[in-house]
């Protein structure tokens, strides 16, 4: 039986210090590819995500096109070896780089999307400050009855269905905090509050949602060449005016992880790639269903050992 391969992009929280670094020693597209980013963005990209400082490649401004970049790389490495997925599917701002890896946008226009929504997301963060919290040992249902519980505090969401009992919740501070006293009676196992620049996939992102559709309903979208599991819906889509309404979407919606994982299994994806930087995806891909293991595909051995 043939491989159906499924390409899975990482969101915020994968970049490190150094990240893409051997791409480049390696590969001149890589270094062709940054070039371009650093002329697009009007500042040294690379050299922050080789360099840091760590707390630089942090901020959402920077780490969103980071990340994008590094995808987009691997994804071009991996097409020029004939690896070329049958659907694919990113983790919040990964979904950018999916479109990207299914012809839906160009690279220049992408990253130019992903800069503007690092930026929007940033600024987002500091007018309507709030946060985020891991719920780890509750159910979706419970989580949700938490949230609903906790809102009188402040507004709070489930924001990541990231893999069976391990949930982010995202809002104002006050709605969050009181959103993990309830957990923690309720059993949760931890709930704890992360080192986030705001609250993502909730309410108050709402202003940048705004600016945000400015930019896509400027940028040229194309029809995807394979199906793209979106975040919003945890289902397929190629139509190009699905995608652009779904991205804005996407900004206030909880990221529907799990189903979307099983959705791909169940439309029979048979292996799943994390195409970009770190292992957060197939660490939660084996939690989700422990039959399928993801290949990292990062870094210029694991390119190799394919």
């Amino acid at each position: 039986m043939s491989e159906r391969r499924a390409f899975i992009f990482p969101g915020q929280a994968s970049q490190y210090v150094g990240m893409a670094k051997d791409l480049c020693e390696k590969f001149a597209l890589a270094q062709e590819l940054f070039a371009r980013a650093n002329q697009l963005l009007g500042f040294d990209i690379q050299h922050i995500c080789f360099a840091g400082p760590e707390e630089k490649l942090t901020q959402t401004d920077i780490t969103q096109p980071a990340i994008f970049i590094h995808s987009a790389i691997v994804t071009r490495l991996l097409a020029e070896k004939g690896l070329t997925p049958a659907m694919v599917a990113g983790h919040s701002l990964g979904e950018y780089s999916a479109l990207y890896a299914a012809g839906v946008l160009e690279f220049d226009e992408a990253l130019l999307l992903v800069r503007r929504r690092g930026e929007l997301m940033q600024r987002a963060g500091v007018e309507n400050p709030g946060t985020m919290a891991a719920i780890v040992g509750l159910d979706p249902a419970a989580v949700e009855a938490v949230c609903q519980e906790a809102s009188s505090a402040g507004i709070v969401c489930p924001a990541n269905f990231n893999s069976p009992g391990q949930i982010a919740i995202s809002g104002s501070v006050a709605g969050v905090q009181q959103a993990m006293v309830l957990a923690k009676t309720r059993g949760a196992k931890i709930a704890k509050q992360l080192a986030v620049g705001g609250a993502f996939h909730s309410p108050l992102m709402a202003g940048a949602r705004t600016g945000l559709r400015e930019s896509l309903q400027k940028a040229h979208f194309h029809e995807a060449g394979c199906p793209i599991y979106l975040n919003v819906t945890a289902k397929p889509a190629t139509h190009a005016e699905e995608l652009r309404q779904r991205l804005d979407e996407q900004l206030t919606s909880p990221v529907r992880w799990i189903a979307i994982i099983e959705n791909m299994i169940a439309e029979g994806a048979t292996q799943f790639y994390e195409v970009g930087p770190g292992n957060v995806l197939a660490g939660l891909l084996k939690r989700i269903n422990k039959n399928f293991a993801a290949k990292t595909v990062g870094k210029v051995e694991e390119i190799g050992a394919l």
